[in-house]
């Protein structure tokens, strides 16, 4: 029985894939079919499945953070993705396979037939830093950077600029931006979002919270032990969740 881990967050290309891998290879074991980031990376952890599915782009942590994990644990990974442009990246960084989406159950057999010959071979050893190189060109840059924000702040519209901004927070259908001394709304994904931002500059700390690197004062635990970061121009407290507390590691 080989052991698989799914990770596509959305819903009906992940059920799709289920049911072309239940065809194509009868005897996996998917033990995760997750939504995003957090929870494959969890599933990754605590099951070392020995191959993996993944979306490039999720919300909460992307699957590059994912492939790393599974690869640190032995298993083999394919990336899925809607860009020719990331598919050949991810393939030359030393992933297993890719697999274009819409998958296709042709294509997806060619993959697992790939797979079946990998899992007789010895494992190569972890490629990170292909992977870390991989990250680093799917950055966006030059002309693909969000530089000027258009929101909503009550019945008018602001142009924020990329440099006011201390956060994002994902509420309901919206996202907050939020500068020093005040906030508006947008109609766009935080995972959308977050393509259009410089790595080095904004973190995703939480599922639903990107801040600023540079308005970050301190990580500090509450009471109860859950992390939160204080800012150092605004009040609030930001969540940060489990998935993300290694990028404090030192601060």
């Amino acid at each position: 029985m080989v052991t698989a881990l799914i990770a596509e967050d959305e819903a009906p290309q992940r059920a799709a894939l289920l049911d072309m891998l239940a065809e194509a290879w009868p005897e996996l074991e998917v033990v995760g079919a997750c939504e995003d980031g957090p929870s494959a990376l969890l599933v990754a952890a605590e099951q070392r499945p020995q191959v993996a599915f993944l979306d490039i782009r999720m919300p909460g942590v992307g699957g590059l953070d994912v492939a790393r994990a599974v690869v640190a644990g032995g298993g083999l990974v394919v990336f899925t993705t809607a860009y020719d442009e990331y598919a050949i990246r991810a393939f030359e960084a030393g992933a297993t396979d890719y697999l274009l989406k819409p998958v296709q159950a042709a294509r997806l057999q060619q993959t697992v037939d790939r797979l079946r010959i990998r899992l007789q071979q010895p494992r190569p050893v972890a490629p990170a830093p292909a992977i870390d190189e991989l990250e680093a060109q799917l950055r966006p840059r030059g002309e693909r950077l969000i530089r000027w924000i258009s929101a909503s702040a009550g019945d008018s519209v602001r142009m924020i600029g990329i440099d006011e901004v201390v956060y994002f927070q994902a509420q309901d259908k919206y996202v907050r931006v939020v500068t020093a001394a005040d906030e508006a709304v947008i109609r766009m994904p935080l995972k959308e979002l977050l393509a259009g931002l410089d790595p080095d500059l904004f973190w995703q700390v939480h599922r639903s919270v990107v801040v600023r690197v540079s308005a970050i004062e301190r990580l500090r635990k509450d009471d109860l032990g859950r992390p939160g970061l204080r800012l150092k121009s605004r009040p609030e407290t930001l969540p940060v969740s489990a998935a993300f507390v290694h990028r404090f590691r030192g601060m």
